[in-house]
Order: structure tokens, then C-alpha cells, then sequence
């Protein structure tokens, strides 16, 4: 019993006098945390991070900016209801000119009845006392300038119709300087219902007509 208990002491003895085994490397590669490939990796990372926060932020933006619009347009109010009966409104024009240059005034009375309006008729005037091509050409040019006009604020072009006429239906006496001034305008009839085409056979026969 002695002899084996000599033996265990010599061989712990034995056992903690020997040095400790070395550690062993990994056979896995290893990447630098400062190499330049991933310094730029972690910048990329950064600059997607930040990139979704700005298109959230800005997408919360958009939907504010749109609720903001339809709450506006709930409170715009409505046209007022056209008067009955066809409504002409006349716009002067200076000599020689075919400048449409309403004040605002004359477009807020105008803008809301000619939107209702399923039919506008453009008459284009002069105060010339012949018909002469220039005359005819600034006629024609009046006219198709309130039409520019009308469509620009939104009017449909297929309810505009524009006629012209150099010389002749005048509303007041082309003698004077004031009765020429009046009659260089263009008149904007607005039709409160569209006109109805009549079949030949009711004109021969008379019907509908007053």
C-alpha cells in the first residue's frame, strides 16, 4: 500500500513539472477591423442606415403635405350656380391690339359660369369699316386669344367655339373715338344649355322652331 501511494505522488509531481502544451492557431483567415476595405464597409452600412431614416422621414412628409391638400380642396367652395339663360361678357381691346388682359375681377366673374357653360361662343370684333385681311387677321387673333385664355384656366377647348368679323356689327358709333373703343372687343357668350341640332325634316315641318 505504501509503495503505491509513492507512485501516485510521483507521478502528480511529475505531471505539474511539465510545461503546459502550446496554444494552436486557427486555420480560419483573419480581416484587420482597420484595413481599408473595412473602414469603407462600415461607411456604407452608416450611409444605407441614414439613407432609409431620410426616405421614411420624407415619405411621413409627403403623406402630411397630401392630407394637408385634401383638406383644402374639402373646404374650396363650390361655383356658384350659373344664372339662367345665356350670359355674354365683353372684353375690350386696345387699338390694334389682341392682347386678352382681364383684371381679376372680370376672370373671377367669368372663370366660374364658363366652367358650367356646356357651350362658349367667341365673337371676335374690330371697329374697321372694311373687311379687309389685316382687319380680318385682328379679328381672328382677339378671338382665338380669350380662347388661349379660357383653355389655360381649364376649359375644355372641344365647349369653345370662335368666330370673327373685320368690320360691321358694331354696338356703338364707330365715328367717335369712345364708340370705336367699345367696338374692338370680343364677346364671350355663354350657353347655359347646348344648342340641339334640328333634322331638316323638322325644319320643313316646322317643329321646334320658335
Amino acid at each position: 500500500m505504501r509503495i503505491l501511494t509513492l507512485s501516485l505522488v510521483t507521478a502528480l509531481v511529475a505531471a505539474c513539472s511539465s510545461p503546459p502544451p502550446l496554444p494552436t492557431a486557427e486555420d480560419a483567415p483573419r480581416r484587420p477591423i482597420n484595413t481599408p476595405e473595412a473602414v469603407e464597409f462600415q461607411s456604407c452600412r452608416h450611409a444605407l442606415h441614414n439613407g432609409r431614416i431620410e426616405l421614411r422621414e420624407s415619405r411621413e412628409q409627403v403623406a402630411r403635405q397630401a392630407s394637408r391638400l385634401v383638406q383644402w380642396a374639402q373646404q374650396v367652395p363650390a361655383d356658384p350656380p350659373a344664372p339662367p339663360g345665356n350670359t355674354v361678357i365683353t372684353v375690350r381691346f386696345a387699338y390694334g391690339s389682341h392682347d386678352a388682359d382681364l383684371p381679376a375681377a372680370a376672370l373671377q366673374a367669368l372663370l366660374p359660369a364658363a366652367r358650367q357653360a356646356p357651350l362658349i361662343l367667341l365673337r371676335g370684333r374690330t371697329d374697321g369699316t372694311t373687311d379687309s385681311v389685316a382687319e380680318a387677321r385682328i379679328a381672328r387673333d382677339r378671338a382665338h386669344a380669350v380662347r388661349d385664355l379660357l383653355v389655360a384656366a381649364g376649359i375644355e377647348p372641344s365647349r369653345i367655339r370662335a368666330t370673327y368679323q373685320p368690320s360691321g356689327d358694331a354696338v356703338a358709333d364707330n365715328s367717335s373715338p369712345t364708340g370705336r373703343d367699345l367696338n374692338r372687343r370680343v364677346e364671350i357668350e355663354l350657353y347655359r344649355v347646348a344648342p340641339v341640332p334640328l333634322s331638316t325634316q323638322a325644319l320643313v315641318a316646322g317643329e321646334n322652331v320658335p
